[in-house]
């Protein structure tokens, strides 16, 4: 007899019996945690680890028993319970942390820096930029490709992937104060494959993308909890008094409305979490129930479980596992995990293939087929008769018992459903017995299944502890849980994964090889840098076949300062761009400038280029350059940007050894810039116009060169005409109108207006600017009356309210246009003109909102005199 309990002897039924969900115990974790409800938590979906960081809001007793760790510490465990990271945070209170797909821990600071660790410790640090810190960052949603973060004003920002880039600003949702709750639906989960936001404002929820912000209209709020389901298709919001809503995502179709304090449990909720996509788990601290959505019942189906094995029954359609202490629930895409205190469950919806097989009374295909294969065991003439009753439905039966066994997680039922060529078991099974009586019969998805199950019994492994299910290897895909395996060290595994799934093993061997180094990070035995090299020289030829680059190891070898050792193993590298180091110290300088170029390396351009500039005389150095025509102009750009920066008389040189008479110019006016001397700017202008009028295809820039030429002339008049008192020298046209109007030069600027074809609208900009500035009100009274102003008196008006000087701002705006009036004199906090204009306007409303926001009684007695006096 079978020592292990039958597959559905977990099995909870609901919707009648045709829908089972299971608890699957995953792994045993006593004293391996420490208390959950002291702690925050991040969980990684697809079987991934959890961190814990303590929660500085609530006290902890001393002396309690299992793992610690201060408040500045984060810890990383496996689901299984084993210690795989712990770090120190020192950059600011933490505001959020998460998970991305490949497993980095995304730790965010009230400050917008947030950090990407990998499971070693190792971490890559960004920032969402000098707003978000001048703002600050009171909270923020993290899923596996991005981040969204709710700054101090209430404005959401959006990082999209991991690869550092500029935050996106999402559209303003309009709000006062922070949001009761709020969830992300991720860019590959909603229907406009950008990024939504949900947020719990007031008794409703506002739906905010890059585009606008949507008020949907609900009135059950405030909310709790918000919680998409993982393929986003619908929402499960708990109220503040309990009240518990799955709906559709477009709040179209009602799921779900059951009351959570009838339930049962004492305490508040802790959790609102999918179990797959399919039914709503709601935690307490003694209490995990699951709800099933139903379309014919709207107050739902309900299943209680726990993490003990102890069972109360509570009522006939209720199971109730009791378990102790706080719990944490990861929503996996075909289920959900349940971490707590002592297991780590796995809640599921059963498979239809298992149901099929498994339940009590089933009479399908795969059904009968299974008991045709138990007869055969026990030599019993029903299975022959068995399988005759289904020779038409056969090769399904087959397949569906293949699918069942993937979904198993005991390797003995996965025995007697796959095939006896897995090294799990000697006898037949199943489908292989199924199998056996069909005439063509393609093994594919047989064998496939077969090497599937035998890499996720390895990796669900307790030492391991990545719990994938069938449907998340899948999804995921098996390089990525090789990626998985080496980011945890555990290059064996990996290499053995690879090999057994014909996976090339390079990224398993880089990884080791890295790591190898970074382990020896300095070389101080003789022979060591040859002794590692061999080692990674023959690992690669022996697991590698010989087609591993060695080039990311040799980069990082000179990275941790091994030079020696990436030299040799640049040695086994057939790529020549890889070679450039070692083509440098033979002084093949042509060929090794030629490589560095063609790998398409800057750095390693810049590294060719210093080191031949440093070891050949310059004739020679620029001689290379030059007679390397086509192939080696990258190199000749990136010397001109370094001599620019760094060696400006080199770069003069090299301009007039190639004739280059365009940028032989533009250096001249680079170093003009510079100069104080007023001869020598105008030396170096003319010397521009020069080598601009020697190109016959640059006429507009000689004649630019001798324009500036003119106006810097006309500046050194002027300042003669001032006894050097005023300085012009070196000024743009604007900035030369602009010192002619504050020393009252009217006329030298209405000179430089007509010379250098000033258009009215920037003239009458600058003279407004620069008579305020001086404060000359009167002048610019004048000037404002002089003719139609051709910027209008709006801007009159709101550079005076700009620059503090209110009360000659309200004298413009009378001339302005009549519906602004009323805006402009709030702008210039004339209250009172403003009422009268609303007054005069017959504007009701507007006086309404004037009286709304006056700043004192005095001023709100006027208004509402006024307003008493409308009709």
């Amino acid at each position: 007899m079978d020592t292990v309990q039958h597959p559905s002897a977990t099995w909870e039924a609901v919707s009648n019996g045709i829908v089972f969900y299971r608890r699957q115990q995953l792994y045993t974790l006593p004293g391996k945690l420490p208390n959950l409800a002291d702690y925050l938590i991040a969980g990684c979906k697809n079987g991934g680890p959890i961190a814990l960081m303590r929660d500085t809001s609530k006290l902890v007793a001393l002396g309690r028993g299992g793992p610690a760790f201060t408040k500045s510490q984060i810890q990383v465990y496996s689901p299984a319970g084993e210690g795989l990271l712990l770090f120190s945070w020192d950059q600011g209170r933490i505001v959020r942390f998460g998970w991305t797909f490949d497993e980095r821990l995304v730790v965010l600071n009230e400050e917008g820096v947030y950090r990407l660790y990998d499971l070693q410790g190792d971490y890559q640090q960004f920032s969402l930029g000098n707003e978000a810190a001048e703002l600050g960052i009171i909270d923020a949603r993290i899923h596996e490709n991005g981040l969204v973060a709710l700054t101090g004003s209430l404005t959401l920002l959006e990082v999209k992937n991991w690869e550092g880039g500029r935050p996106l600003a999402l559209a303003n949702p309009g709000i006062s104060e922070p949001p009761h709750s709020w969830a992300v639906v991720p860019p590959d989960q909603s229907i406009s494959r950008h990024v939504e936001v949900l947020l719990s404002v007031d008794a409703t929820i506002l739906a905010v993308d890059n585009l606008e912000s949507a008020d949907q209209r609900v009135a059950r709020g405030p909310f709790l909890h918000v919680s998409p389901s993982p393929n986003g298709k619908f929402l499960a919001l708990l109220t503040f008094s309990g009240l518990l809503w799955v709906v559709s995502s477009d709040f179209q179709r009602e799921l779900v409305v059951l009351d959570t304090t009838t339930m049962g449990a004492e305490g508040p909720v802790n959790q609102v979490e999918w179990c797959g996509n399919d039914a709503v788990l709601v935690t307490w601290n003694d209490l995990a129930s699951l709800i099933l959505p139903s379309r014919a019942n709207l107050a739902g189906e309900t299943l209680r479980f726990g993490l003990s094995l102890s069972c109360i029954s509570i009522a006939d359609d209720i199971n109730s596992y009791l378990y102790f202490g706080a719990t944490f629930v990861v929503t996996e895409a075909d289920g959900a995990r349940i971490i707590g205190q002592d297991v780590c469950d796995f809640i599921q919806k059963v498979p239809v293939s298992s149901v099929s097989i498994f339940r009590p009374g089933s009479t399908s295909s795969s059904a009968i087929l299974f008991a045709a294969w138990e007869s055969f065991l026990q030599k019993s003439p029903k299975a022959d008769e068995n399988i005759r009753s289904i020779r038409s439905d056969l090769a399904a039966a087959v397949n569906e018992c293949i699918d069942a066994a993937g979904h198993e997680w005991e390797p003995h039922w996965q025995r007697k459903l796959l095939s006896a060529s897995i090294p799990l078991q000697t006898g037949p099974s199943a489908a292989k017995f199924g199998w056996g009586f069909l005439d063509l019969y393609n093994p594919t998805d047989f064998i496939a299944m077969g090497q599937a199950l035998k890499v996720l019994n390895a990796v669900r492994f307790y030492e391991i502890g990545i719990p994938l299910t069938y449907s998340e290897y899948q999804y995921v895909s098996p390089t990525h849980l090789i990626n998985r395996l080496t980011s945890r060290n555990l290059h064996l595994l990996a290499i053995r994964v690879s090999s057994f799934l014909s996976l090339k093993p390079d990224v398993v061997l880089k990884h080791w090889a890295s790591v190898k180094i970074a382990r020896h990070k300095s070389s101080t035995v003789d022979g060591e840098d040859d002794e590692v090299c061999r080692l990674i020289v023959d690992k690669f030829e022996k697991l590698g076949g010989g087609e591993v680059s060695y080039a990311d190891i040799a980069r990082r070898a000179w990275e941790v300062g091994r030079t020696g050792l990436a030299t040799k193993l640049l040695d086994h590298e057939t790529r020549a761009s890889d070679q450039v180091p070692l083509l440098l110290t033979m002084k093949e300088d042509r060929v090794a400038l030629v490589k560095a170029v063609d790998s398409g390396d800057t750095d390693l351009v810049y590294h060719v280029l210093l080191h031949l500039h440093k070891r050949l005389p310059l004739g020679s150095f620029f001689k290379l350059i030059e007679d390397g025509g086509e192939q080696l102009a990258p190199a000749s750009k990136l010397l001109q940007v370094y001599a620019r920066e760094q060696n400006r008389e080199m770069l003069r040189d090299f301009y007039y050894s190639d004739d280059r008479r365009v940028e032989s110019a533009t250096l001249a006016l680079d170093e003009a810039a510079q100069m104080t001397d007023p001869h020598a700017v105008m030396t170096a202008v003319n010397t521009a116009e020069k080598f601009f009028s020697e190109d016959k295809d640059r006429p507009f820039e000689a004649k630019m060169m001798n324009e500036s030429v003119r106006l810097l002339a006309l500046q050194q008049q002027y300042e003669k005409d001032s006894d050097g008192k005023v300085k012009f020298f070196g000024q743009s046209v604007s900035e030369t109108i602009r010192t002619c109007i504050l020393n009252g030069m009217s006329k030298k600027a209405d000179r430089v207006k007509s010379e250098f074809k000033v258009p009215d609208k920037r003239f009458w900009y600058l003279k407004l600017h620069a008579l305020t500035s001086m404060r000359d009100f009167e002048a610019l009274d004048v000037f404002a009356r002089s003719k139609r102003s051709p910027i209008g008196y709006e801007a009159f008006v709101r550079h005076l309210v700009e620059t503090g000087h209110l009360k000659e701002a309200a004298s413009y705006v009378m001339r302005c246009d009549g519906p602004k009036r009323v805006e402009l004199y709030v702008l210039c906090e004339d209250w009172r003109a403003a009422g009268r204009e609303c007054k005069e306007r017959g504007d009701k409303k507007g006086m309404e909102q004037l009286r709304k926001s006056c700043p004192n009684s005095l001023i709100a007695r006027e208004l509402d005199q006024l307003m008493a006096s409308m009709k």
